[in-house]
């Protein structure tokens, strides 16, 4: 792997740059004014920051450091005594000898007077946490305590206790645990919802176990859906962060925690300018039900949903791009029971838009099994309204499988009906088997072995009735098709 450097020089120029602009700290100067590092260097802080528009962050550091923690996760196991009269030991045996010696005991063994002592093998992790109550409780990242039996906190002042841990979910990866101490320092709870893209912050953590090591950066997204997490809309940030970050405060300027950093995207293992944070909003939430309950209780709709691009947007009447498309609905979940269908638009829940597919599952997730809620779709280029009970995400998740069918030289597929068999085997009762893919189906990803269900919402049983629709269609489709036990609208483009 390629490492790339930015020298020292380079940084200076990027600061003079981003001030020539003419704005300084938020605010707009008539006379925009380039402080070079060599003039910034004699000055006070507080007269740097303001000349180059870079803050100083010692005051926040100094006020809120103290209340961020360095923690070691460790699981020990101690092995099994075991009696020297297991294994015959001649004591004359200058093997033996050599190692009485110079280590008071056989390996394993004793002198054959008894039980050897039990050793303990540790399994170590160290990360970062941040104390919220001064009777000390304290938040951190879930995998930073994972699979951990001893869990020690070392504060600033060098003080160590051994923590409980009142609970972990590693679905939003946040873990609350607790120290046995009163009058603790504490962070204030910032609101994520007001920090801006572009807002300066700041990180506070142990990479590397270096504790109380001080970063920062700017905000560069919000929102941010990953890979697997699906859960939490994180705080996407250019700030430093290393193994041994996580858990650790992210603080806006006004000294307060906006985000608990919890990873990294990067290709070499270390910092590359993209990290991310679990908001704090989210964070507390689960902080008081794992205080309470024990456990953290999220609300279940039963749809897999894809994101709308334009072409999607085209067939399906859509204004613009927007919403989550439903792909398949669970057979018996709430979804089903309040009506939704495959090839349903979310655009709305309980009024909240949704603007992409990742919102959703943030939206749904927040709200409590049992509760009722409103969803604006798209449906036969018309919006509309339905209700749904929501279920538990802890419920069991059942899979609906289906085939598909299509055949028409337009499209550029060669299909086939289903067996008898394969329906059985599916518990499908329509849809074309792809035999060929060429021309716009091949361009737009459809692979033999797909199974066509449905154009533009409409179900289809055979090639005939395929070719019809295709031959009516305008310059795009969406095909619902199953694939690898799973369903997803692919849209072609037909020219």
């Amino acid at each position: 792997m390629n490492r790339r450097v930015l020298s020292r020089g380079a940084i200076a120029v990027a600061v003079a740059l981003a001030v020539s602009g003419g704005y300084v700290a938020g605010t707009r100067h008539a006379d925009p004014q380039i402080i070079t590092a060599a003039h910034a260097a004699p000055m006070m802080p507080a007269e740097a920051a303001a000349k180059t528009g870079i803050p100083d962050f010692s005051g926040l550091v100094e006020a809120y450091g103290p209340a961020v923690v360095n923690i070691s996760a460790k699981h020990v196991v101690k092995r099994t005594a075991r009696r020297a009269q297991q294994l015959p030991i001649d004591p004359s045996d200058p093997f033996y000898q050599f190692f009485k010696r110079f280590y008071g005991q056989f390996p394993g063994f004793n002198d054959g007077d008894g039980d050897a002592q039990p050793d303990a093998t540790p399994s170590a992790s160290l990360g970062s946490g941040f104390i919220i109550s001064n009777d000390g409780y304290i938040l951190t990242n879930a995998h930073v305590i994972d699979g951990a039996n001893v869990v020690t906190v070392k504060l600033t002042d060098k003080r160590e206790f051994r923590a409980k841990v009142i609970g972990t979910d590693k679905q939003s990866d946040v873990a609350v645990i607790k120290i046995e101490a009163s009058n603790l320092p504490v962070v204030k709870i910032g609101d994520p919802q007001q920090s801006k893209v572009g807002q300066w912050v700041v990180a506070i953590g142990s990479p590397y176990g270096f504790e109380n090591t001080v970063t920062s950066g700017i905000i560069s997204a919000k929102g941010r859906s990953l890979p697997d997490e699906n859960y939490t809309p994180f705080i996407q940030t250019d700030v430093p962060v290393n193994p041994g970050n996580s858990g650790g405060p992210l603080f806006n300027l006004q000294g307060q925690v906006i985000g608990i950093n919890s990873m990294i995207y990067s290709q070499t293992g270390g910092f590359q300018g993209l990290s991310f944070a679990i908001p704090i909003d989210e964070a507390m939430r689960v902080k008081d039900e794992l205080v309470k309950h024990g456990h953290v209780s999220r609300g279940r709709l039963g749809v897999a949903v894809q994101g709308v691009n334009q072409t999607l947007a085209n067939s399906f009447g859509l204004p613009k791009p927007a919403g989550a498309l439903v792909s398949s609905v669970d057979p018996g979940g709430p979804a089903a029971k309040a009506g939704l269908q495959a090839g349903d638009v979310i655009l709305a829940v309980n009024g909240a838009a949704v603007g992409d597919s990742t919102d959703l599952p943030a939206q749904i997730a927040a709200m409590k099994p049992g509760s009722k809620a409103t969803l604006d779709i798209w449906r036969d280029k018309s919006k509309k309204q339905l209700t749904v009970t929501l279920g538990s995400l802890s419920d069991t998740k059942v899979a609906d499988n289906s085939t598909a069918s299509a055949a028409p030289s337009r499209l550029g597929v060669a299909v086939r009906a289903l067996t008898p068999q394969e329906k059985n085997s599916s518990s499908l009762n329509h849809g074309l088997v792809v035999q060929q893919s060429s021309g716009p189906a091949a361009s737009a990803g459809i692979q033999p072995g797909d199974v066509i269900l449905a154009v533009n919402g409409s179900p289809v049983s055979s090639p005939e009735q395929l070719k019809q629709i295709i031959a009516k269609a305008g310059s795009s489709v969406a095909l619902l098709i199953q694939r690898n036990d799973a369903q997803i609208f692919v849209p072609v483009d037909l020219g």
